[in-house]
């Protein structure tokens, strides 16, 4: 009984036993599949580390992969960071870096077994036979293209075009293409003699991989021969005149070669590493060849930067001072080759690492950086030539429109005054062509020097316009600077986006939203850009018409010509309101489509301008004050103008103030408000009267009639009969002094010519007085002593009689000046 019960105990013990086995080898099976999932998971995730307790479950299992339900977890610590991406990321490459360097000496081996598989006879030196011999054929195609097809045919066609002095775009251009086009010429038919001669000596191969080879050198040859050429278009290192970037003729030969050789060697370096890729070779050979490759056209690439960066800055600034320059140009001629250095190492890093892990490589980063700087300049120098020969047509057209006008109406001839001369001084020379004579003689222009107290130099200018402050030039001043300014961004936006491409050909991220409404806002800012400025030239182009007409008037000069039109005094008023609105609508678009509310910053405004409004009472006087004197057209800029305390010509006007210079120098500055009575001195006409002190003897008629005549010869006079409105004449005797009879003659002309006029008439009266025997009166004063004191007067007395005379003087002279408030000009 007992052995059957020890017998029974033995049993259940034996089937504890085994579930407990069994149970725990499933258990553990269920772990260890758990833990590959997780480590899969994990290395899908950018984990690198795993955290596994004693009984072996993971304390940071990577969470699993649920369905979306649109909601993003907030705990960060359940993502990895960027450092621990990137720590695993570096560790993955040193370890398969690691990887790859051990199996290379098997990956050779099994690299001579494809060649010897894959060449028609077995042997691997077949393909450098293949290599040497195509090598050869296109030397010797590119020698017989150079001496048949360069020399007999396309230099007839070349060398016609050639111009002495080719100026811009549109003479340039051309011609560089059209060398650039038969350059491809001369390369297809150095290719096809290739091709032609290995058929006739080797005949056809048939066999997949000669072909494949054969194919990639002919490939690496033309696209060699294209960058080469395309590099000769840009720099033109043969013919000067045809040079567009300002380079010397030494910098641009050796920026040639340097550019011609490293793109060959990229060309060639690029297609061999694609030719051991797609020949199915070792993945380990290909990425040592290619990065090896890579290595050395990177070290060559930089050493030309260094050894062209001062010729290549120099071409930024035009060949320019870096004073002379603007701070964008200044900062692109300094900072352009270290970032250029820069992108370079970094390219080739980002090459050696996506070949080591064996990422895809799409467009290598520097042949990405050449085809860049290509679109570049297609596009640049496209969009110039389009718009110079544009412009050009229409500087023609205006020329020649020009030329009809003065043919119908012959324009007078100019002389030193800056004013017409009659027609009939206007004489024709033997083959037609109009000839101004001179009917003044020596003695004449010794006269009208004289007059004008200036001289031309031999630019044609007066000696005086080196005196003439400079005016500030804008640098975009005509559409076709816009044109220009607007062709360099275009070309930096299509370089940007072709170098988006290179860094990344799928640019999925263009498609969010973020960068929608980005490539929006800088639509706004580009056409708000043009905008501003189209209103800006527009603008000054019609200030500097209406301006364009007037005389420059000389320092010093005594004022009173006839100013600008109304036109142009109101614009520049107006070009600050015009350009301001244009500015707020493109900030206010701009905000729009960032998705900002505006209506408060209308509310806002209205409340700062009631304030002001309110604040600023004489400010406000100021403003409405000068509004109705520019509405009742009281004064115009450049006109002579007299307020009462102060008068000059009006050179500035603006929204609050004006400021008039006097003929003295001094600037004044004053307050539309703080204008009571305005005299204009510029308008229609101006009437100059001028006395003359003769002697008591003088026959009075007998000057009415000099001056009569004297009149008559000055309207008929080349130099200043045209400014005359009316004839000098006499007005007769109008005064009775002391010591002489007062005769006062006048002349009518135009505002602003008086001053000359009146220098010619004193000097045309003097000599027809010395002519004539008439007699200036000198000033006297008699001064009478008591019978008693006049033999011995004392020096007290004298003294006091010398004073007394000196009174009577300026007495009369400021009484000659039109009395205490008359025109001191």
């Amino acid at each position: 009984m007992l052995h059957a019960l020890f017998r029974f105990l033995l049993c259940l013990l034996l089937g504890f036993g085994l579930t407990a086995h069994t149970s725990a080898q499933e258990s553990d099976a269920s772990g260890a599949e758990a833990l590959s999932q997780a480590i899969e998971q994990a290395a899908e995730n950018g984990v690198s580390v795993l955290v596994v307790d004693s009984s072996g479950r993971l304390l940071n299992a990577p969470p699993e992969a649920g369905p979306q339900t649109g909601e993003t977890s907030t705990d960060v610590m359940e993502q990895p960071s960027a450092l621990m991406k990137a720590q695993s990321r570096v560790a993955a490459f040193r370890a398969e870096l690691n990887s790859r360097l051990e199996a290379l000496p098997y990956s050779v081996f099994e690299m001579q077994y494809i060649l010897r598989q894959t060449s028609p006879d077995g042997r691997i030196m077949t393909y450098v036979e293949v290599l040497g011999w195509s090598v050869l054929f296109l030397l010797v195609g590119r020698w017989l293209s150079v001496e048949i097809y360069g020399k007999r045919f396309a230099k007839r066609f070349v060398v016609a075009r050639i111009q002495a002095t080719p100026e811009g775009y549109q003479d340039k251009m051309p011609f560089l293409v059209f060398r650039f086009l038969m350059g491809i010429g001369a390369t297809i038919f150095a290719m096809i003699f290739a091709a032609l001669i290995s058929h006739l000596v080797f005949g056809s191969s048939g066999d997949p991989s000669i072909e494949f080879t054969v194919t990639a050198i002919y490939t690496a040859y033309f696209l060699a021969r294209t960058v080469s050429d395309l590099w000769r278009m840009v720099l033109s290192p043969f013919l000067a005149q045809y040079r567009i970037p300002v380079f010397s003729d030494r910098d641009a030969k050796r920026l040639y070669i340097w550019a011609s050789l490293l793109a060959t060697y990229d060309i060639s370096s690029t297609l061999f590493a694609t030719w051991v890729g797609d020949f199915g070779l070792n993945y380990n050979v290909y990425a040592l060849v290619y990065g090896v490759l890579a290595l050395v056209g990177t070290l060559g690439n930089l050493l030309m930067v260094l050894v062209n960066g001062r010729a290549i800055s120099n071409a930024i600034r035009a060949g320019r001072m870096p004073e002379d320059c603007s701070w964008l140009v200044r900062f692109l001629a300094v900072a352009w080759a270290p970032g250029l250095m820069i992108y370079m190492v970094f390219g080739w890093l980002k090459l050696a690492f996506d070949l080591v892990l064996e990422h895809e490589v799409s467009i290598p980063l520097m042949a990405g950086s050449y085809f860049v700087l290509t679109t570049i300049l297609v596009v640049y120098g496209a969009i110039n030539y389009l718009i110079e020969r544009y412009f050009r047509r229409a500087y023609q057209t205006h020329a020649m429109s020009e030329a009809l006008e003065t043919a119908e109406q012959p324009e007078p001839a100019v002389l030193e005054t800056g004013h017409a001369a009659p027609a009939d001084v206007i004489a024709t020379a033997e083959d037609g062509s109009p000839e101004q004579s001179d009917p003044l003689g020596a003695e004449g222009a010794e006269r009208v020097a004289a007059t004008l107290d200036a001289a031309p130099d031999e630019s044609g200018g007066f000696d005086n316009e080196d005196e003439i402050s400079e005016q500030v030039v804008h640098p975009i001043a005509t559409y076709e600077d816009l044109a220009r300014r607007v062709a360099g961004i275009l070309a930096f936006v299509v370089g940007a986006y072709s170098l988006l491409i290179v860094w990344s050909p799928d640019a999925s991220w263009l498609s969010t939203t973020a960068a929608e409404r980005m490539v929006d806002v800088t639509v706004i800012l580009f056409i708000g850009y043009i905008v501003y400025h189209l209103f800006r030239i527009w603008i000054d182009s019609k200030i500097d018409e209406e301006v364009g007409d007037i005389p420059v008037a000389e320092l010093g000069d005594e004022g009173g010509a006839g100013g600008a039109s109304r036109l142009a005094t109101l614009l520049p008023l107006f070009r600050g309101a015009i350009l301001a609105v244009v500015l707020v609508s493109i900030v206010l678009i701009l905000l729009l489509e960032l998705g900002i509310n505006v209506s408060p910053l209308f509310a806002g405004a209205g409340v700062v301008g009631l304030a002001v409004g309110f604040g600023s009472q004489t400010l406000v006087r100021d403003i409405f004050s000068g509004a109705f004197f520019l509405i009742d057209d009281a004064f115009r800029k450049g006109e002579y103008i007299d307020i009462g305390d102060v008068k000059g010509t009006v050179e500035k006007i603006s929204v609050r103030s004006f400021q008039l210079r006097h003929h003295l120098g001094a600037l004044h500055t004053i307050p539309f408000g703080e204008i009571k009575v305005l005299t204009n001195y510029s308008r229609d006409w101006v009437m100059m009267k001028l006395p003359l002190r003769v002697t008591y003897d003088t026959d009075v008629e007998k000057v009415r009639k000099l001056i009569k005549k004297l009149g008559q010869t000055l309207m008929d006079d080349p130099v200043v009969g045209h400014t005359f409105i009316q004839p000098l004449k006499s007005q007769g005797v109008i005064e009775m002094q002391d010591s002489a009879m007062i005769i006062r003659v006048k002349f009518m002309t135009k505002p602003g010519d008086q001053w000359i006029v009146r220098k010619r008439v004193y000097q045309e009266i003097r000599e027809l007085f010395a002519r004539e025997g008439v007699k200036f009166a000198h000033r006297e004063v008699t001064v009478r002593l008591a019978p008693d004191q006049a033999e011995g007067a004392t020096p007290k007395q004298k003294d006091a009689a010398l004073g007394a005379v000196q009174a009577a003087i300026d007495e009369d002279m400021l009484e000659d000046m039109g009395g205490p408030d008359g025109d001191d000009r």
